[in-house]
């Protein structure tokens, strides 16, 4: 993220005309510009000739382009009353190969207690690679889990996904999904793909963690609202599903916002860092949850990396957009890329 804004000095302006036109202490403005510019274009005491001018990335002249901070320069989630469409496109690499998928979702807020509740609705059919999907196991896996939603789950409050609310009334459902899916397939295909179904709706904690491997929720629900501090930046661990293993992969990342709106008046938030995990590439394809070698100071793998970046309307809302990227390295790389767009209705 940039640190600083370039002034271009008008004629006539002065070393105090510009200091008051971005309501800043003369001095202030001369210590920051001598901290970012060159040794020869040094202010002494007053301007000498100087074109440019550093100044804070806050210093602007309309405070409406200023990103409203909380205490310690979080943002903070209030989603209350947002209801948001959007298109969604999730690439899946191994090695040479890609398949990619599309649909569209609405997100309803639903209420706020510790955290935030929201209702998820698939509102579109499903696409792999540009075609509607139409080979059988794709459908039967899609149709099956039509009987998720409406999904309802809850976040913390840095709007991180934490569970499934609406556990109980995905057995009510199935009877009519099951009806119309033996109307159209039959054989032992069908009887497979709702075996599992069946399995997982059985279980509240199965469902939490069937629902912890949906991109999209992850990628929505990811919990970028933090405090950024006096930087505008912070450090966090995180997890994403990017391989099957019942311990998700750790990253080491760095998430970053510009105190200022760009000039769609959104507010960007940045993330980047590395895989950071004891276990090793083998471990990984073994789907391992842990490092069978203990070792007092492990060397950690790093052959993997995260990307994220997010724009916000305001400070307290849903994402308009956002573009997430997870990587590991087994025996060739996997990488998974989310891509959430709001539709404009």
């Amino acid at each position: 993220m940039q640190k600083y804004n370039i002034h271009t000095v008008q004629k006539d302006e002065t070393l105090k005309s510009i200091a008051s036109l971005y309501g800043l202490d003369k001095d202030a403005l001369k210590l920051f510009h001598n901290n970012h510019c060159a040794v020869k274009d040094m202010i002494l005491i007053n301007l000498n000739g100087q074109k440019e001018l550093f100044v804070p990335r806050t210093a602007v002249a309309d405070k409406n382009f200023l990103v409203q901070f909380g205490r310690g320069n979080s943002l903070i989630l209030q989603p209350e009353n947002s209801v948001r469409k959007y298109s969604v496109v999730i690439t899946i690499e191994k090695g040479n190969t890609q398949s990619e998928l599309k649909y569209e979702t609405s997100v309803r807020w639903l209420k706020t207690e510790k955290g935030h509740f929201f209702e998820i609705d698939r509102t579109s059919n499903l696409y792999l690679n540009e075609e509607e999907v139409n080979e059988i196991a794709d459908l039967l896996a899609y149709r099956t889990s039509k009987v998720l939603y409406p999904l309802q789950i809850s976040t913390d409050e840095h709007g991180k996904f934490e569970t499934v609310e609406n556990a109980e009334t995905f057995p009510k459902r199935w009877p009519a999904v099951k009806e119309e899916l033996y109307k159209e397939f039959e054989g032992e295909t069908v009887d497979g793909y709702c075996g599992k179904i069946e399995k997982v709706i059985s279980q509240p904690e199965a469902i939490s963690l069937y629902l912890k491997n949906d991109y999209f929720i992850r990628a929505l629900f990811f919990g970028i609202y933090q405090s950024f501090g006096k930087e505008y930046r912070t450090e966090m661990t995180a997890t994403f599903p990017v391989v099957d293993n019942p311990i998700e992969p750790r990253y080491k990342l760095t998430l970053e916002t510009d105190p200022l709106k760009g000039e769609t008046g959104l507010i960007t938030i940045e993330g980047s860092g590395t895989l950071y995990e004891e276990r090793d590439i083998d471990d990984f394809i073994r789907k391992s949850p842990f490092s069978l070698i203990i070792e007092d100071e492990p060397v950690m793998n790093e052959e993997g990396t995260f990307r994220l970046i997010s724009y916000l309307k305001g400070e307290t809302s849903l994402p308009e957009s956002l573009y997430l990227e997870c990587s590991i390295m087994l025996q060739e790389e996997k990488k998974i890329s989310v891509s959430v767009s709001g539709i404009d209705e």
